[in-house]
């Protein structure tokens, strides 16, 4: 059971590293929600901050610009809380630009410059444009996830590894424009930056940031029809233009995100609905509920427990709580996301929930805000077509193993399988 205790103020203070929260987050948050909503917590690396658990609370945070991203130190030129935890994972001063460059370490002007930027590149009409060719993907995937079947003496297959992470790093890599011969170095990469710190953190990062200033440079001589050439284009009325630096972070961001959060939507998404039977019946006899099923499950199991802290830019109240100037919050999406305030019987998986408020997307999996998810349709998108094929062509499909010894890295900040065991 997760504890929490009272720090020598009398705060109510929780351990983000307890290993009963660790091993069940959703449980673990809903019960921080309900008994101390805006808990404190030291956060290994990044230091003490509150979290904000209840639905109404996160989303003031993610939408009030008054929580900014900037920490108080980097305002006043100094090194903060982020940059010194990307230096103890080992990445080479000459780097840190591009990790600090993007939508989400931005407010204000600059944010909106850089978004409007992207928006010019990154469209709904070419997310839109590029269905047909998920669709190709996802069906040549599934016929090579048969023949691995088919090949096994048990009939076992990895479907994390063998699907789920191969679609999203295809789909995203030909988007951006990164040419097939080079894609495994991009998976080696995001893999090291996601779980890796030390000198392979830093040689990974050197050899991704150079290995892309490359690839900018090839589409200036020879644009094509793809993200990064859009990106170099993109324009704004005023004649503004993304610099090198920003181009890298943001490619770096779309790739790296693009790929691991959809990879883990889909993992999550299978594993939820083979544990629940009579949802994964319902999406195979309806498969016109295929939307709302992804919105569900992006609720229920989505990879991101949180979003990125934010400060307040002067004295504000979260859920009764004065944060003050200066001091940081933690957006816990895990248990905004299960809050019963919001979500009737939040902890019941309902693949036909109609939201009550008539929005169609009141889950905050992609956060919300100035800096809601800008990849947010082409993850619906991916995972759309994804349910929908697997309960098309596999009506049998079950785990492997128990429910009980399916693995999940002991990582704070993300919900996500080592591996999906299932039989066709």
């Amino acid at each position: 059971m997760t504890v929490i205790d009272p720090d020598t103020t009398g705060r109510d203070t929780v351990d983000i590293l307890d290993p009963d929260l660790l091993r069940d987050p959703v449980s673990g948050y809903s019960r921080i929600r309900e008994q101390a909503p805006s808990a404190w917590a030291n956060v290994p690396g990044l230091g003490p901050m509150h979290l904000a658990t209840r639905y109404a609370d996160v989303r003031l945070v993610l939408n009030d610009p008054r929580f900014v991203m900037a920490a108080p130190q980097r305002a006043a030129g100094g090194p903060d809380p982020m940059e010194l935890q990307l230096q103890a994972r080992g990445v080479p001063p000459e780097c840190m630009p591009y990790l600090r460059a993007g939508l989400t370490d931005t407010d204000g002007a600059d944010h909106a410059r850089l978004r409007t930027l992207v928006s010019r590149a990154f469209t709904v009409r070419r997310v839109a444009a590029l269905r047909p060719r998920v669709v190709e993907i996802t069906e040549r995937l599934l016929d090579r996830l048969v023949e691995t079947a088919r090949a096994a003496d048990d009939g076992v297959v990895d479907l994390l590894a063998d699907f789920a992470y191969p679609l999203p790093i295809i789909v995203i890599c030909e988007l951006v424009g990164i040419p097939e011969a080079d894609r495994y170095r991009w998976r080696r990469w995001s893999e090291v930056l996601v779980t890796g710190s030390g000198p392979e953190f830093g040689e990974a990062l050197r050899e991704m940031i150079a290995w892309t200033r490359e690839l900018i440079e090839q589409r200036r001589a020879a644009p094509a029809d793809d993200l990064i050439s859009g990106l170099i284009h993109a324009q704004a009325v005023d004649g503004d233009r993304l610099d090198d630096v920003e181009m890298v972070s943001l490619i770096l961001t779309l790739v790296i995100a693009g790929h691991e959060t959809t990879a883990h939507l889909i993992g999550n998404g299978t594993a939820a609905l083979l544990t629940h039977p009579e949802q994964y019946a319902l999406l195979r006899r309806d498969p016109e509920i295929t939307s709302r099923a992804v919105h569900e499950l992006l609720r229920w199991c989505g990879p991101a427990l949180a979003a990125r802290m934010r400060y307040a830019s002067e004295d504000l109240e979260v859920g009764g709580v004065v944060v003050r100037r200066g001091e940081a919050v933690m957006p816990m999406l895990v248990g905004a996301n299960h809050d019963p305030r919001m979500f009737p019987e939040a902890d019941r998986l309902d693949i036909t929930r109609t939201p009550e408020s008539g929005r169609r997307e009141t889950h905050l999996a992609f956060a919300h805000g100035l800096h809601y998810c800008l990849g947010a349709a082409l993850a619906r998108q991916e995972g759309e077509v994804a349910f929908a094929a697997l309960a098309r062509r596999f009506p049998g499909l079950a785990l492997a193993v128990e429910p009980t010894r399916l693995e999940r890295p002991m990582a704070p900040g993300s919900l996500r399988l080592t591996a999906l065991p299932v039989t066709l």
